[in-house]
């Protein structure tokens, strides 16, 4: 019964104590308040950024890159500057052959802005060929049914991967598309899969959602292209990277095409690795930056009530030299100041730490359904947060301790 007395009345102490200057009490709370509140807030918010934008990105290779023909910059073998060229599908073979490091070498053909119907209902889409290695490098994320295979290819089958939106917009809700017939400039593909990327999400030959994905010998039949490449799409192998496997793809092309080893203009190339590796540093700076400016207003309220403990200690000497007087340990001393410290460190942070968490909540609650990103932090970053605040605030209180133990009960009353 005693030991619950004893309890008691030091946590009564404890809050006459913080209580007897409610503003100076405030003002250093609000250090550390505001601290772990920013540190949080942001850690949650740059998390959630994070996710969303790798949502937009889900699906597609990071190690890949693209080279598409353009005009000439310079003339070369009797070719005058200017001259129009195209990629073709030998050059494919060649890539393959004469550069190793890239893993993946495929074309693609596009046909943007066309009309997919399927009965009285149509939708605005395009109409992409590829093979199925093209899924390596951006994969429609097949929710239903299967991606184009090489058995489609070889047959030249007319079957196609429709996107999310054409889904919704051409069939009932309850209704199996595969199985089904669309109708892309006069001709019927049977669709044999369903893709599940989102509005806005990083895809090639247009918005993913709708898109028609067919064979690429299919379209090559049906519109008459021949060995023309729109796009040639490369992923580079482990240990190597995408613009060196370009450099060496575009100088096999320069050659096959007699186009100048110095031209720069004619062969575009895109390079979605080095676009990768861009926003991990970007979001690896942003990460450094919230902690440097988290722990540092962290820190800074931290000294702050390090400095307001020296000052209520040198307030309360004579109470602290009679209580020494009477026969307090050091102990007793060290506790009753270091309680106060880890009591005002605590209480102000778990404020920042809820009205963090309330924050993020709304924000992710706020999201558009279907959005795949977390804001929230987790229960053991929280947890990691209060013992950190309790272990800042025992430090915080080390040297108002070390000066109220050096107080001696004769000068206690001499300053009285």
């Amino acid at each position: 019964m005693r030991l619950v007395r004893f309890d008691i009345d030091q946590w009564g102490e404890i809050a006459d104590s913080l209580l007897r200057n409610k503003m100076r009490t405030f003002l250093t709370a609000f250090g550390i308040f505001w601290g772990i509140f920013m540190l949080l807030l942001l850690m949650g918010g740059g998390r959630g950024m994070e996710e969303m934008l790798a949502s937009n990105f889900a699906g597609f290779a990071t190690n890949s890159g693209f080279i598409i023909s353009s005009n000439t910059e310079k003339p070369y073998h009797g070719f005058r500057k200017g001259r129009r060229w195209n990629i073709v599908l030998d050059d494919v073979e060649h890539i393959r052959h004469a550069v190793p490091e890239a893993e993946v070498v495929t074309p693609a053909e596009s046909f943007w802005g066309r009309d997919v119907q399927r009965g009285t209902g149509h939708c605005e889409g395009s109409i992409v060929g590829v093979y199925p290695e093209y899924s390596i490098v951006d994969s429609p994320e097949i929710t239903d049914g299967r991606d184009i295979n090489a058995v489609d290819v070889a047959q030249q089958r007319k079957v196609c991967v429709i996107g999310k939106r054409l889904r919704e917009e051409l069939f009932k809700p309850d209704e199996q598309a595969c199985g089904q017939t669309v109708r892309v400039d006069g001709i019927h593909y049977t669709v044999v899969g369903v893709g599940g990327k989102s509005e806005g999400g990083m895809s090639l030959n247009g918005n993913a959602t709708t898109t028609v994905r067919v064979p690429y010998t299919t379209m090559q039949r049906a519109y008459n292209i021949g060995n023309h490449v729109d796009l040639l799409c490369l992923t580079a192998r482990k240990g190597y990277s995408m613009s060196h496997v370009q450099e060496k793809a575009a100088a096999v092309i320069k050659r096959a095409h007699h186009i100048h080893p110095d031209d720069s203009q004619a062969v575009n190339m895109i390079n979605a690795e080095a676009m990768f590796s861009m926003l991990e540093e970007l979001f690896g700076g942003i990460s450094i930056l919230v902690w440097m400016i988290g722990v540092g207003t962290l820190l800074g309220g931290i000294i702050g009530v390090s400095n307001i403990m020296v000052v209520t200690v040198k307030e309360r000497t004579t109470e602290i030299g009679i209580r020494r007087a009477i026969g307090a340990t050091s102990a007793d001393i060290l506790l009753m100041v270091m309680s106060e410290s880890v009591v005002l460190t605590l209480m102000a942070g778990m404020s920042g730490i809820s009205l963090a968490v309330l924050i993020l909540h709304a924000v992710e609650s706020g999201l558009p359904q279907g959005t795949d990103a977390t804001f929230q932090i987790s229960f053991a970053m929280a947890t990691g947060a209060a013992a950190t605040l309790s272990l800042l605030g025992i430090l915080a209180g080390l040297a108002p301790a070390y000066r109220a133990l050096h107080i001696k009960p004769v000068d206690a009353m001499r300053e009285e």
